[in-house]
């Protein structure tokens, strides 16, 4: 059980460029288990069209905590480490006090129980009483277990990826991949253009048709 004195919650998140994510996954594995700690959660993303990832949780013995942050360089590229520290041993020893005054009230009230010889509502009463000081009680031992596991244990969280891919999964370049966008965007603006053809062409004979009614109306004026 740590002490007061190291009562120090550490968490870290790291971010790490590697070559290949399965040879990577299991690296991480066997450092967790080199350093005595062990795998909590894993994400893995290998869909279609995303970067290749992984998240993947690590409990690793506080007093290790360094060692597997450090053993996260010969994996791949170090990109990002950000690490958090909360110092809890204020609050272990305050929540410890309150325990041990709450398991005294306890024992006073358990004694008073067993010595109360008067109205059925005054044994009542103290029952309740003693009720609601086990469940505070029980409250102040959940909290100082917490603090106990996540002092023992640093959590250190570990983001790898492969490169952005060169190459797309079907065999297609990525330059090939916007050449097509491209004509699919040129084959658009050329419908949209067809498209409009049935408007203007009809409003063009009109104009034409009326403009060169105006020509002949004028010149049948002329020769009257």
């Amino acid at each position: 059980m740590p002490t007061v004195t190291n009562m120090v919650i550490r968490t870290a998140t790291a971010s790490v460029k590697v070559d290949s994510l399965e040879t990577a996954v299991a690296a991480v594995r066997e450092l967790a288990a080199h350093v005595g700690g062990f795998i909590a959660n894993t994400e893995i993303q290998t869909g279609e069209g995303q970067l290749r990832s992984a998240t993947i949780e690590v409990k690793v013995p506080a007093a290790r905590f360094d060692e597997a942050l450090g053993g996260l360089k010969p994996i791949g590229k170090l990109e990002s480490a950000n690490v958090e520290t909360e110092d809890v041993g204020e609050e272990f020893v305050d929540v410890t006090a309150r325990m041990e005054n709450a398991h005294r009230l306890e024992r006073r009230l358990i004694d008073l129980l067993a010595t109360r010889t008067g109205k059925l509502k005054d044994v009542l009463d103290v029952e309740q009483s003693l009720a609601r000081v086990r469940e505070e009680i029980e409250r102040y031992e959940g909290r100082l277990r917490y603090l106990r596991t996540h002092t023992a244990m640093s959590t250190l969280t570990v983001y790898v990826h492969e490169p952005l891919p060169v190459v797309g999964s079907a065999g297609t370049s990525v330059m090939g991949e916007a050449f097509k966008q491209a004509w699919r965007n040129f084959v658009t603006f050329l419908a949209l253009f067809v498209q409009s053809l049935g408007v203007i062409v009809p409003i063009g004979v009109l104009a034409a048709a009326g403009w060169f009614g105006v020509q002949r109306w004028r010149g049948v004026t002329r020769t009257a």
